[in-house]
């Protein structure tokens, strides 16, 4: 028999979830007392007490430092709080994706999901916890509102401390409680199970298998940065549709991604960098820690912008075997994505949706049936992803890797580069983004607080900026807002806008998915009516607006930063 104990507690007035969950230093949740206990105890007190004796929740991570205690935590008070099942990835690795479709499968209450996404790990590492709905989507801001509320006025947990999982045996564990009728279960599950069915019934693995292991097959090279994504790639990519063994590196999972970066970018995913460049694989991809977010390179290390790739996932969506059968609902991008799936979406008279970042606005559109593909820029973005009002939100992992030859025309579809020369053409729009992370906060609030003000002057709409011979007039200006389309809820504050008459756009952001000081993203969104200058050094092509972009934010002289740490 286990005992319930129920222990006294303080608040602390920092448990505030962001778009992603509660991100904070590893330092934090281990040497602040009872920290992580009373952000999991908040979680699980947003379900009523009725409800959780049938119902069951899924746990899951991303493999980094403290994962494993913060697991055994959820295990100890969640039986404590009358939770009846828990369902949790073998060793405790889970996919975000993957976490997603388990919900769904199983009619979860919910799941709680142990990333820091992109943020280092390990013992100086960042750590997170999140909690996504019976949706199988991140919680709203209403419930991660009511959580943070929870969590400022917390007095006492419940736990069972002496209850402990074997997390590496699959199968069923049940476990007699003191006061309670029914034993509390806990079933451990294959990883990669679950997802990888999913992924069967959406494409078509034959070909696939062709394309990845046929006499002429594409050679590819997938990096899965020592983050969840490892046993995915190795699984379905590797062992179930022929790619080489040595087509994967980094596969597995380590508590501090092997020392690095687990953000796909140009930057930290280097090593894909510099072997894609040498020529010898036709197609790459990168990960970051908990596998929702992806890079894509092409032959030579041709660079797959994120903005780029939703777009031509939804020129060619009719390609997919799964849309061709459920057709598409709607399209949906973050504001800070490119303009370029707009003009799809208009072209294809597809409904569009305009989104502030993060993946619970996505998840709201799904779930009322208005949405079938969306994507952020965010790169780690490579979030372009596939989603259904069936929750197969995040279908990124090892799906991605391959949809973008199999559904393109067959000259096209080894080659990405060729593809998106074909999209240029039409859409003409070039992205680029700088990421100024770890900022002083001070400083960073400053900048967008007077940025904000020049911006809502009168005289500021009509102004022209000239760099050279490129001259632009402001056409808009303003903070995002956003009004949901199905609960009718109101987001303001998404991010400073100033949009051009020529449809260019340069947007400040503060990011929320850091763990220490300010992370200032700076959007620039160029429209280029004159098509040959598309393939030329987006750097160079963009350099007028960046100019412009700093001049009027005073980045540099706020932040003290003299370059980005990323260029995405």
């Amino acid at each position: 028999m286990v005992n319930i104990q129920i222990v006294k507690t303080q608040p602390y007035p920092d448990q505030k979830p962001g778009t992603s969950g509660l991100r904070k230093r590893v330092t934090v949740f281990q040497n602040s007392p009872n920290y992580a206990q009373n952000f999991i105890q908040s979680i699980i007190s947003v379900t009523e007490p009725a409800e959780r004796q049938d119902g069951a929740l899924v746990v899951g991570g991303d493999g980094r430092f403290y994962m494993k205690e913060a697991i055994q935590l959820i295990i100890q008070i969640a039986a404590a709080n009358g939770i009846g099942r828990l369902v949790i990835g073998q060793n405790g690795i889970l996919s975000t994706p993957a976490v997603s479709c388990i919900i769904r499968k199983i009619k979860a209450i919910g799941g709680i999901i142990l990333t820091a996404s992109h943020n280092p790990g390990g013992p100086n590492g960042d750590f997170g916890i999140k909690f996504n709905t019976s949706s199988g989507g991140p919680a709203s801001e209403a419930i991660t509102d009511k959580i943070f509320q929870l969590s400022k006025t917390i007095e006492e947990y419940a736990i069972c401390p002496d209850l402990k999982v074997d997390l590496s045996t699959i199968g069923k564990q049940q476990f007699d409680l003191e006061n309670k009728f029914k034993p509390f279960t806990v079933e451990i599950v294959d990883s990669v199970e679950a997802y990888g069915n999913m992924l069967r019934n959406i494409f078509d693995f034959s070909a696939l298998k062709e394309l990845l292991s046929g006499q002429n097959r594409l050679k590819i090279r997938i990096d899965a940065m020592h983050g969840v994504v490892g046993p995915y790639v190795k699984k379905i990519l590797c062992e179930e549709l022929g790619a080489p063994a040595n087509s994967a590196v980094n596969c597995i999972p380590l508590e501090d991604f092997g020392g690095h970066h687990p953000d796909p970018n140009l930057t930290y995913a280097s090593e894909l960098v510099e072997t894609m460049q040498t020529g010898e694989h036709d197609f790459g991809a990168a990960f970051d820690g908990d596998g929702d977010r992806n890079m894509i390179l092409g032959k030579n290390g041709f660079f797959v912008n994120p903005s780029d790739s939703v777009a031509v996932i939804a020129a060619n969506i009719f390609s997919i075997p799964y849309f061709q059968q459920t057709g598409v609902r709607g399209l949906a991008r973050s504001m800070p994505t490119s303009g370029a799936l707009d003009r799809v979406a208009k072209a294809t008279k597809i409904a569009l949706y305009e989104t502030p970042t993060g993946w619970k606005f996505f998840g709201n559109l799904m779930d009322a049936n208005k949405l079938s593909l969306c994507g952020e820029e965010s790169f780690g973005t490579g979030e372009d992803q596939l989603g259904s009002h069936q929750g197969e939100r995040r279908i990124v992992g090892c799906s991605r890797l391959v949809i973008h030859h199999r559904f393109t025309q067959t000259e096209r579809r080894r080659h990405p580069e060729k593809s998106l020369a074909n999209l240029w053409t039409q859409l003409l729009h070039q992205p680029y983004r700088y990421d100024y992370e770890e900022v002083a906060s001070e400083g960073a609030n400053q900048m967008m607080k007077d940025l904000e003000t020049l911006m809502f002057d009168r005289s500021f709409i009509g102004q022209k900026f000239s760099v050279g011979d490129k001259v632009y007039t402001v056409e808009k200006a303003d903070n995002f807002e956003y009004s949901d389309p199905v609960d009718g809820s109101i987001s303001r504050n998404q991010g400073l806008r100033i949009i051009f008459t020529d449809g260019s756009r340069i947007i400040f952001r503060l990011s929320g998915t850091g763990s220490a000081g300010a992370t200032i993203r700076l959007y620039i969104d160029s429209y280029e009516k004159d098509a040959p200058k598309i393939y030329e050094d987006p750097q160079v092509m963009l350099a007028p607006l960046i100019t412009i972009s700093l001049k009027l934010s005073k980045l540099e002289e706020r932040t003290g930063r003299t370059a980005p740490t990323v260029i995405t």
